[in-house]
């Protein structure tokens, strides 16, 4: 074990098998990136990764980081669709402007993807130094710019993961009926629900489509990620949800997730099948 694979492990609270699993497992993608970097591939790797709250995605990211930066000797940056969230503020005036529900994080539409595509291409060009904007969820805001970390220099590899990235808009007519008690309740109009759809159709296509890879870790389904994610709560050091919050928490996000588990897994470049246990069950 490297020194780098160890401050890997310690920082995601991980035992050492997780190295041997995700060896096996995402050697295909790192024997790709490695092929591209002696064929003379020049300029920025964006590698997108979707999956669904408690999949594991924030740790690939951190895995792949650590691999390539050390196997290849380049600069990584590991981005979360997470921290690009609109202030606090921004989404208060939002569910004052267009609807209640757009004051709590998450959805499409409550993303601020211009200062995402602004962040990347900073990182691409790497002509001034790029700061790296951070959320609290904790306080439910953006930290301060002097808690964030700035990126000087070119970068060879950016991974942008979050739980609904490469998403792609319904229908219209899909999202007539109310698919959970959130929508049915709180969103009766169908008005929250456009708006979100309106959003993913376009500008997260900008930014979406700036991943030259896209990777998904897929559930089993919808029902699996309560559980994922009342265990990823119980890992922080500070819980800020108790189950039943969590049960109404993660139905805003369940409309995008279940179409994403019926679509795209047809058309990404690497799919990683899960169990109800997170590991993988097939590629």
């Amino acid at each position: 074990m490297t020194p780098a694979q160890q401050q890997f492990l310690q920082r995601n609270q991980l035992p050492e098998r997780y190295l041997e699993t995700a060896q096996r497992w995402y050697s295909p993608l790192l024997e790709d990136f490695a092929k591209q970097q002696t064929t003379g591939h020049s300029g920025t790797r964006i590698i997108g990764i979707n999956g669904s709250q408690g999949s594991g995605k924030s740790t690939l990211a951190d895995y792949l980081c650590t691999c390539i930066a050390e196997q290849h000797d380049i600069r990584t940056v590991a981005l979360s669709l997470d921290d690009f969230y609109l202030r606090k503020a921004e989404r208060l005036q939002l569910a004052k402007d267009v609807h209640p529900l757009l004051a709590t994080r998450g959805v499409p539409g409550t993303h601020d993807v211009d200062l995402a595509i602004a962040t990347i291409n900073g990182l691409v060009e790497a002509e001034s130094d790029t700061l790296i904007t951070r959320f609290d969820k904790s306080t439910d805001d953006r930290l301060a710019p002097e808690q964030c970390e700035i990126v000087r220099g070119p970068v060879g590899l950016i991974i942008l993961e979050g739980w609904c990235m490469g998403a792609t808009a319904q229908e219209q007519s899909a999202l007539v009926t109310p698919i959970n008690e959130l929508e049915a309740l709180e969103d009766a109009d169908a008005v929250w629900r456009t708006y979100v759809n309106t959003a993913l159709a376009d500008d997260y296509q900008r930014l979406f489509g700036l991943a030259d890879t896209l990777l998904m870790l897929c559930a089993p389904s919808f029902d699996t990620i309560f559980k994922w994610r009342l265990e990823q709560e119980r890992k922080m050091a500070k819980p800020l949800m108790n189950a039943a919050e969590i049960l109404r928490f993660i139905q805003y996000y369940q409309r995008i997730t279940e179409h994403c588990l019926e679509e795209m897994p047809s058309r990404v470049d690497y799919l990683y099948q899960l169990d109800s246990n997170r590991q993988i069950k097939r590629l």
